[in-house]
């Protein structure tokens, strides 16, 4: 295996404080990540947050409007969407909901390259969003420069990014993967003889190397809340529950990833915990996850992943500061005033959008079992 390192946007991640404030701000014990850089919003009192929600419901009608949250935002706007006739799902599935639903306003709950994916996908929607400065670490660690210069320096390898990457990257890839579907895409391009260039995430594309042995180049990214798991400290929380399953999503370490019982995406995590003849569950991924893995099992304990030693001030604090920023306020202001809305150049959505559809046509094949050899063509970096 051939490990290439690219320069890597530092990004100092401060963990938040627990105090008796910060505990009552979410739901279920999820962490507000309000002492974090990012602007995360003052949490409604009750009163606010009825009206605010009423507020958000009656502009969806108004503004022929429908919403698409990510696992990773706060309960309320996961619980809006699925009230509302919207959707809760990962990066992909949202954007694809969004395509295909008659609402010609996507709201979009999450970070930037989600509204940017959807718009790609539906170039003739509006795409809003509660707060446009919400993005990711792996796409701001994968600047499309510096991408395009790693690229060129591999002419002889087929591109495979990532859905956490901007329209930038994406236009010059070959093909666009999720957690769910990469481990697919890559074998079967395995099987065709590509030599891979995989970006940006560096656990990710090693697992996937792992498990496919496929030839890979990695850029040098990492999810600063996945990064932060720790191994030594799952093997204590394993030790103090001996009955539980660990669940891991493949963006964590590898030493982490040794520990799981089961590794997947987000639905990958949500179908585990639903099937496993488990009832407690340790949980090593966003813990926004954990509002939808309680609801859909009640008599089921979930239980954070440590990313933190004893001397740190947050010892399970994975929550991604800018998916904190999503807020019900932002919500009702942008529906109102048509605010952040998503704008990509129509040449560059066209480009980017090529990697997606082959993803997508991949999948749909794969999902009814249909061959996919037709739909790995032999082409090389794009």
């Amino acid at each position: 295996m051939t490990t290439t390192s690219n320069a890597v946007m530092d990004v100092e991640y401060q963990q938040p404080q627990q105090d008796a404030a910060h505990n009552l701000a979410y739901d279920a014990g999820v962490c507000a990540t309000k002492h974090a850089w990012a602007r995360v919003p003052v949490e409604p009192g009750p009163a606010e947050r009825a009206a605010l929600k009423d507020k958000i419901r009656s502009l969806l009608k108004a503004r022929n409007a429908v919403m698409v949250s990510h696992y990773y935002v706060h309960p309320d706007l996961q619980d809006l969407a699925e009230e509302t006739g919207g959707l809760v799902s990962d990066s992909l599935e949202m954007a694809r909901f969004g395509r295909d639903h008659a609402a010609q306003t996507l709201v979009v709950s999450g970070v930037r390259f989600m509204g940017e994916t959807a718009k790609i996908l539906s170039p003739e929607k509006r795409i809003l969003m509660p707060d446009l400065d919400a993005t990711c670490s792996l796409d701001l660690g994968c600047p499309s420069a510096e991408f395009n210069a790693f690229c060129d320096a591999h002419p002889d390898r087929t591109v495979v990014v990532y859905a956490n990457t901007s329209a930038e990257v994406k236009a010059r890839a070959d093909w666009l993967v999720t957690s769910g579907c990469a481990l697919d895409v890559v074998r079967a391009l395995k099987e065709q003889g590509h030599k891979i260039l995989w970006a940006p995430d560096k656990h990710l594309g090693s697992y996937i190397q792992r498990e496919t042995q496929a030839d890979m180049v990695f850029w040098n990214g990492a999810c600063i809340v996945h990064d932060e798991f720790k191994a030594f400290e799952l093997q204590a929380l394993k030790a103090e529950h001996p009955e539980a399953k660990v669940l891991v999503h493949p963006e964590s370490p590898a030493d982490v990833v040794a520990l799981a019982d089961a590794v997947g995406s987000t639905s990958a995590i949500l179908h585990a915990a639903r099937t496993m003849d488990a009832t407690t569950f340790i949980v090593a991924t966003d813990n926004g996850m954990l509002h939808k893995l309680r609801t859909q099992n009640p008599h089921k304990l979930f239980i954070e992943a440590p990313t933190a030693g004893n001397s740190a001030t947050c010892k399970s604090c994975a929550h991604c500061p800018w998916m904190a920023m999503n807020g019900l306020a932002g919500l009702a202001d942008v529906l109102e005033h048509g605010h952040n809305e998503i704008h990509i150049d129509p040449a560059l959505g066209l480009r980017a959008r090529v990697p997606i559809d082959r993803m997508l046509a991949f999948t749909a094949a794969l999902k009814s079992g249909q061959p996919t050899t037709g739909l790995v063509p032999h082409i090389g970096a794009a």
